[in-house]
């Protein structure tokens, strides 16, 4: 058995906003009021980032276009307990999709838990 943390993409749509900052905002409220429903408060939310193809910076992945913006986002649990880095991954997929419905998630990281990560995760019951 091993602990691990998850790292998830996710894309989240937003709509009626006029800004990239705007649609950050929303985005972080709608993500943060669904895994609070859930009682999900353990999981960490953040902004992803993307790299311009021409010059390599990175800049937050927030764009929109029309008044409908498209935010990625980094959505990090700590799953103990695992029986392996697939079991872990499909643990945190189904314990993050409980909240977030119809919002696709894709594996962005997965590491074994060290002594600094510790704290609140999922524990799989035997």
């Amino acid at each position: 058995m091993g602990d691990y943390v998850v790292v998830l993409e996710a894309p989240i749509i937003v709509r009626d906003v006029e800004t990239s900052e705007d649609a950050i905002n929303v985005a972080v409220s709608k993500v943060a009021k669904a895994l609070n429903k859930e009682k999900l408060d353990f999981v960490r939310v953040e902004i992803g980032y993307s790299q311009c193809p021409v010059c390599g910076a990175h800049f937050e992945s927030a764009f929109v276009i029309g008044s409908v913006g498209l935010v990625g986002m980094y959505l990090t649990i700590k799953v103990y307990n695992a029986q392996t880095i697939e079991h872990a991954e499909r643990i945190a997929k189904a314990v993050i999709g409980k909240a977030l419905k119809k919002v696709p998630l894709k594996v962005y990281e997965i590491r074994e838990l060290t002594e600094e990560d510790e704290g609140d995760g999922v524990e799989l019951g035997e």
